[in-house]
């Protein structure tokens, strides 16, 4: 069998999706039917090339071209170009695009670049359309922009998550590939490691969407406990409360879910999210959880079974108290590991994916 030329092109490539584009490549790469290439953006403060060749399978073919996350008329339009120039050369079988700033310039490129039978596929990984930080007019808009963009290019969305579907189907033809680690390969944390809660931990990007002033709240009112939040971010200076740690960016990954293991518990203080794979990478620990109750955080966590769903600062410690005898944090870590490991499996899904490629293909 031939194989199938696939191209993802990300511009947001940090955070949870970096993490996700980790466990694509090493399902994709050495799939003897594809043949994959990783467009990418080096223009966020957390994209490390030299970082990104070594922790992708290394049959993955990278290329780089830069995109901005922000808005820029002559910037996006140089990034256009390079993307139909890139996309002319490669002539994919599959294009698949991530997130909203690539998913807008890739159905671009995809119109100008190709005169062949290429299938279109976009993953959103969080619309901004939920997003609060922007008013109503902006999240309409946002919408349209979504609603226009493909019906204009067709194609399948592949949302990330069960709440994703959901918004997807409003927009047009939809499936469903959750987000995946790789759980049999994942940090294993056996046996807890102390009998009361020290240690709460989070992952991730300091930015508006994960919500840094909630907790920050959160730690100032529980002083006794420690707070660890490993990752960096323009909204670094929101913490400070002083017993938070904010580690920064580690250039090993396994330092960071190394000092992940260190967690008594995992906080999510999100307020929106696609299908956080933080949380998946907590779970892999058997981490018990606490997480805000909202769109993707939902997907994952069945609320006093697997983890427990809050909404403001006061509810977290309820919720710690619940889960403070050492033997409910083991039970509840096992039922979250047990039930991640069956939906959120990076080499059941993305094997998914790869069989949703070859059939729309053929």
């Amino acid at each position: 069998m031939t194989k199938l030329k696939v191209v993802h092109i990300v511009e947001a490539l940090g955070g949870g999706i970096y993490s996700y584009f980790i466990n694509l490549t090493q399902v994709l790469a050495p799939h003897p039917n594809i043949d994959l290439t990783v467009i990418y953006s080096d223009k966020r403060q957390e994209i490390n090339a030299n970082k990104i060749a070594k922790d992708f399978h290394p049959d993955t073919t990278l290329i780089k071209v830069a995109m901005l996350r922000e808005i820029s008329p002559v910037a996006d339009y140089n990034s256009f170009k390079d993307l139909c120039s890139e996309l002319k050369k490669l002539k994919p079988d599959v294009l698949h695009l991530h997130s909203s700033k690539a998913g807008i310039l890739g159905r671009l490129a995809f119109l100008a670049a190709f005169k062949f039978n290429t299938k279109l596929y976009y993953t959103p990984h969080g619309y901004s359309f939920l997003r609060k930080d922007i008013s109503v007019i902006k999240r309409f808009a946002f919408f349209t922009i979504e609603f226009l963009s493909q019906k204009l290019t067709g194609g399948k969305i592949v949302a990330c998550g069960d709440t994703e579907l959901k918004y997807s189907k409003k927009i047009g033809p939809s499936i469903l590939v959750r987000n995946g680690i790789n759980f049999k390969n994942a940090l294993q944390q056996e046996t807890l490691k102390s009998d009361r809660i020290q240690n709460i931990v989070t992952l991730g990007r300091i930015t508006y969407a994960r919500n840094p002033k909630l907790f920050n709240a959160i730690a100032l009112q529980n002083p006794d406990l420690n707070f660890i939040w490993i990752g960096d971010g323009e909204l670094k200076h929101v913490i400070t409360a002083p017993n938070i740690q904010v580690t920064g960016w580690f250039e090993d990954r396994n330092v960071a879910l190394s000092t992940l293991s260190k967690a008594d518990v995992y906080l999510q203080t999100s307020l929106w999210e696609g299908l956080p794979i933080a949380l998946l990478e907590a779970a892999a620990q058997k981490i018990p959880i606490i997480a805000t109750a909202i769109i993707g955080n939902r997907d994952i966590i069945v609320n006093g079974k697997t983890g427990i769903l809050i909404e403001e600062a006061s509810d977290f410690k309820v919720a710690l108290n619940t889960i403070e005898a050492p033997h409910k944090r083991k039970k509840m870590g096992m039922a979250n590991y047990e039930r991640c490991s069956l939906l959120f499996d990076s080499s059941r899904n993305f094997n998914k994916l790869i069989s949703i490629y070859s059939s729309d293909y053929q």
